[in-house]
């Protein structure tokens, strides 16, 4: 795989404005920059890969790269590859979130390491299931989300890319799934009081199932209870709290305080808020 075969179409590409990625204060998001030419109509993963193109003008030689899974962190993935093979990029250290991201950054020729031995990683990049005006996230549809919050707190920057269509006023509001991920003993009990714990805003707590209609499985051998919420969350770091502090709950996909920058990518165009 190439990284021209990652973009859209000439006829669809948009120009990506290069900026420094500040750190310590909230910027005004950037403005959408409009389309070389009247674009054909872009798909949503044509969006991915632009805001995925677009984050991975951060990496650079040398650096400890967190690597996230998901249909957005696959592009990124892929992107680095290319830059690799190229030789635009060189001594690059990856740390997968998933074994799906292993196995694609190892077939890539990403060189890969673990926390156990880079501890302090550089910058981590990967999708979001949500994003709120405060950048406060949801994750882990893709059920990496363990993993995915213990590589993305150990590094210097948080780098998330998505579509427009993962904008939410609050989190949960989506009404598509908030995942925990719960140790399989005595799992229907955990997912009781979690429906119980969340039942003003009429949340709707499932067992997450396979292809093959069989309990999901973590990396991790644990299961994952999806929350459904009906009104958004009303007080995400204390829902995180609550959520945290039920016996066998492992981690649930409310990552708050975290991202460093958000890209998102519409259909005018590529914007960027940082914190």
């Amino acid at each position: 795989m190439t990284a021209s075969s990652l973009l859209p179409s000439a006829s669809s590409l948009l120009l990506l404005r290069r900026h420094a990625l500040p750190v310590g204060r909230r910027s005004r998001p950037v403005a959408p920059v409009r389309a070389l030419s009247a674009p054909a109509t872009l798909t949503q993963d044509d969006l991915k890969k632009l805001a995925a193109v677009k984050a991975v003008e951060y990496v650079s030689s040398g650096m400890v790269l967190g690597l996230g899974t998901g249909s957005t962190a696959a592009f990124v993935v892929a992107e680095i590859g290319a830059l690799l093979s190229s030789g635009k990029l060189s001594d690059i250290v990856g740390v997968p979130t998933s074994k799906r991201t292993y196995e694609q950054a190892l077939s890539l020729g990403i060189p890969l390491s673990t926390l156990d031995d880079h501890p302090r990683i550089d910058l981590a990049i990967d999708g979001a299931d949500e994003v709120d005006p405060d950048l406060n996230l949801v994750k882990g549809r893709g059920g990496a989300l363990l993993r995915e919050k213990m590589v993305e707190a150990a590094s210097d920057k948080f780098v998330v890319v998505a579509d427009e269509t993962k904008l939410v006023t609050g989190l949960g509001g989506s009404g598509l799934a908030m995942p925990v991920e719960v140790v399989q003993f005595c799992w229907k009990y955990n997912q009781t009081r979690l429906q119980e714990l969340f039942k003003e805003e009429g949340c709707e707590a499932k067992l997450r199932l396979d292809d093959g209609g069989k309990p999901y499985v973590t990396d991790n051998s644990n299961y994952i209870v999806d929350l459904y919420f009906k009104t958004p969350i009303k007080d995400a770091p204390a829902a995180g709290k609550e959520i945290s502090a039920l016996e066998g709950v492992v981690e649930h996909g409310l990552f708050l305080d975290m991202a460093t920058a958000v890209i998102i990518a519409g259909k005018d165009g590529v914007t960027m808020t940082t914190k």
